[in-house]
């Protein structure tokens, strides 16, 4: 296992939407094993496979004092009525946080390493982290679900922070 470094806004990786795993060979056992230890330390509550430069769909999080990890997720139900409107930040525009709206429930379905499915489901920040992994693993990042006003404000801090 390997502490990896994380890619930050202007790497184009991050821009690219992941493939989907079709073979769980030692790569992507080393993946997932990079994904866990990577995660697992205060303050990160998910990383995206492309956060660390591989551009795989699988993301591991923790939350809530548990870790865990899922290939190929597909965000399969959130809730439609409710929202939370908080903060929200990534490791990959370190420092920043700003409102975005997001579902207060979400679920995902995806596999384990041993191709069995897994269903992952939470709400707040849970359903927050889910939401937002997913998106890394679209090729999004928060940034783009922030208000016009806000993304803009947002924008010109990362431009100051380089």
């Amino acid at each position: 296992m390997a502490m990896r470094e994380i890619r930050t806004v202007g790497d184009p990786v991050l821009r690219t939407p992941c493939d989907p795993i079709t073979t769980i060979d030692a790569r992507v056992r080393s993946l997932v094993e990079d994904l866990l230890e990577t995660v697992d330390h205060d303050g990160r509550a998910g990383l995206a496979a492309n956060q660390i430069g591989v551009g795989l769909r699988a993301f591991s999080w923790n939350i809530d004092d548990e870790i865990g990890y899922v290939l190929n997720p597909v965000i399969v139900d959130v809730s439609e009525e409710e929202y939370q409107d908080g903060d929200e930040g990534c490791l990959s525009v370190p420092g920043l946080w700003y409102p975005t709206r997001r579902a207060w429930y979400a679920r995902v379905v995806g596999t384990d390493l041993d191709g069995k499915e897994v269903v992952v489901e939470g709400t707040e920040l849970m359903a927050r982290c889910l939401q937002h992994e997913v998106d890394h693993l679209d090729g999004m990042l928060y940034l783009d679900r922030l208000d016009r006003s806000v993304r803009k404000k947002a924008m010109r801090a990362i431009r100051e922070q380089l």
